[in-house]
């Protein structure tokens, strides 16, 4: 049958289906296999915070958004072009993101009465077969029927072939879009080298997907999205959590130090555990204690020894962790805090993404208990904002926060990773005797960083004690003096604000030095600030934008900055909080603009929002 083929420019595909049904993996590997093609891609998945939510259920969607370009892109998309939808709940849960005219992929057998049902239509009611969808393509296939079929030699239960489903629509998308099937083929016979059974179903039913599509008139068109324009460089995907334990690897190379994960599992950091237990070659230990308390601990133990101690966690471990992090900031001694937000409070929202700790980052510890704090901005720059962390942390024996949230975490982008040639060093810098004005070791005497000396425990000569009570400035002693006291309370916040002398000033990331209004962003906003703002800019406003990666000291310039625009907007995904901390600092009327769904803030809401602003 002869097709049309269309190039195209901007893709935007939603696999949604049950929990069980691999959309996640089926998303990955398509993101996979389009960044060896060079494409520029952002990807968004979104899965249920139960293990196993009710099969066929609303609230047990799981679904996995990809946006793939031959331009550059900063977002995973606001609305959808493709909806794979393999039952009724995933139909329902996502239609409305998807654009008219749009595709839907349907797999008919997760449209029978029972799910129809479960997904809360009206009885007799199938919006496959009523007309509701007249106004999108829409594709049915009976995915089921036809992955059974494919594996109908196999000698395995009905249960353990419907998992191939997942494959068959692969193939079937790889053949739409004009890919190559072996990335996958390459992935399974890899991830199922002990299994050769699955592993050979599992490639069978991406065939047998891909052979459907090569020979179906269920559509007349096939599809391909050219190499994007991008910086020369050697390029991979990467998501959030892999690029922070990247970030930390190399950190711990370039500064000598081995590198300690004390951590206890929690959603969405989690990962960084899992990879960062792979890297034993590189001298990394992991330790996934028994609590919160004991992984933090155990990390300040291990910084103390003269490691590079590291905990991971995200809002409801933070709060356990509180008493131990200010231990940390009274010994002053180098610890990085990973935080990876997501909604709250309590357990809130495990698996939806949230900026909602930043107020916790800068003051939930008892007593003054200040510490510095870094954002990371997309999957690819928390390789970057984890090696700045370390660099702070211990060439300002301080612990440092390092912010990431869900949306991060688990999304990805192409990264051109650097050569160990091109990363900063990071110099650190162990007292081994005393000085010439020290008869025994003084642990708070101070350089001019106000950092005091890193003395590991055994080096002779150098035995000391540090501890939790209040200490006497340089000696050390336990001080219970109120002057005494006051002065190292200023001398903590001092430190804390002289780092600011160390960082970069402040960029923006686009439009001019001067103007009508100043985007101020921190953390995942980013891409949905960048593509808003470059949208407005393109009408002819006098609009910029500018990101904070050093939340806690502020880059010094900051200030000059904001008084060069009339108004300063600032939008998060929480209830207002840069945007207190902005006004607090600089007197200024920062307005904000809010989403608190669990769900990033897309560019078309930022570009209403600023449009609103702009006519008044």
């Amino acid at each position: 049958m002869a097709r049309k083929h269309e190039v195209l420019h901007d893709v935007v595909i939603k696999f949604a289906g049950d929990s069980g049904d691999g959309m996640q993996l089926t998303g990955t590997q398509f993101t996979n296999n389009t960044a060896l093609l060079g494409i520029d891609l952002s990807t968004f998945p979104d899965f249920p915070a139960e293990i196993r939510a009710p099969i066929g259920t609303l609230p047990g969607v799981s679904g996995f958004q990809l946006r793939f370009s031959s331009d550059r892109i900063f977002t995973p998309g606001d609305t959808c072009d493709v909806l794979v939808a393999m039952n009724a709940a995933a139909l329902k849960t996502n239609l409305t993101a998807l654009k008219k005219g749009g595709k839907i992929i349907a797999n008919t057998d997760g449209f029978d009465t029972k799910n129809l049902r479960l997904a809360n239509y009206p009885d007799g009611e199938n919006p496959l077969e009523n007309g509701s969808l007249d106004n999108y393509e829409l594709i049915k296939i009976d995915v089921t029927k036809m992955t059974r079929e494919a594996l109908k030699d196999f000698a395995m239960g009905m249960k353990e072939k419907d998992r191939a489903k997942n494959m068959f629509v692969l193939g079937f998308l790889y053949f739409m879009y004009s890919r190559d099937m072996e990335t996958t083929i390459h992935f399974l016979n890899d991830k199922f080298g002990k299994k050769p059974e699955i592993a050979e179903s599992n490639i069978k039913a991406l065939k047998a997907g891909y052979n459907y599509g090569d020979t179906t008139e269920t559509f007349t068109t096939t599809y391909s999205v050219e190499k994007a324009k991008m910086e020369p460089g050697s390029y991979r995907s990467i998501m959030g959590n892999q690029a922070i334990t990247y970030g930390l690897i190399a950190a711990s190379q370039k500064s000598g130090l081995p590198l300690f994960l004390g951590s206890y599992p929690i959603t969405p950091a989690s990962d960084i555990l899992h990879e960062l237990a792979k890297y034993k070659n590189f001298g990394v230990r992991t330790f996934q204690a028994e609590d919160e308390i004991a992984a933090i601990t155990s990390a300040i133990g291990a910084a103390y020894g003269g490691a590079l101690g590291i905990t991971t966690t995200s809002g409801p471990g933070m709060a356990l962790k509180s008493e131990a992090m200010g231990l940390a900031v009274m010994l002053e001694i180098p610890l990085i805090i990973c935080n990876i937000q997501r909604g709250g409070p309590s357990t809130g929202l495990p698996t939806k993404t949230e900026q909602s700790d930043l107020l916790q980052a800068y003051y939930g510890r008892n007593g003054e208990c200040p510490m510095p704090v870094i954002s990371a901005s997309t999957p690819a720059d928390c390789f970057d904002a984890a090696y700045e962390a370390v660099r702070i942390s211990v060439q300002h024996m301080t612990p440092v926060i390092l912010l990431s949230d869900g949306y991060i975490a688990n999304g990805a982008e192409p990264w051109k990773f650097p050569t160990a040639e091109q990363l900063p060093p990071i110099s650190v810098k162990f007292k081994t005797q005393l000085g010439d004005q020290e008869e025994k070791l003084q642990p708070y005497l101070r350089d001019e960083k106000l950092a005091r000396p890193w003395a590991v425990p055994g080096t002779a000569g150098l035995e000391h004690r540090i501890g939790g009570l209040e200490k006497q400035n340089v000696t050390g002693n336990i001080s219970y003096e109120p002057e005494n006291h006051q002065l190292m309370v200023k001398i903590r916040q001092e430190k804390v604000d002289k780092i600011a002398e160390y960082i970069p000033l402040q960029k923006l990331d686009s439009g001019l030095s001067t103007g009508k209004i100043l985007v101020i962003g921190w953390g995942s906003t980013y891409g949905a600030i960048k593509s808003a703002v470059a949208e407005i800019q393109a009408k002819g406003h006098a609009v910029s934008h500018a990101h904070l990666r050093y939340v806690r000291p502020f880059p010094k310039n900051l200030g000059d900055i904001i008084k060069n625009f009339e108004t300063i907007l600032i939008p998060e995904i929480n209830n207002g909080q840069l945007v207190r901390i902005i006004r607090d600092v600089y007197f200024v009327d920062a307005k904000g603009y809010n989403k608190i769904m669990g769900i990033p803030i897309s560019k078309t809401e930022l570009v209403m929002k600023l449009e609103e602003m702009l006519s008044t």
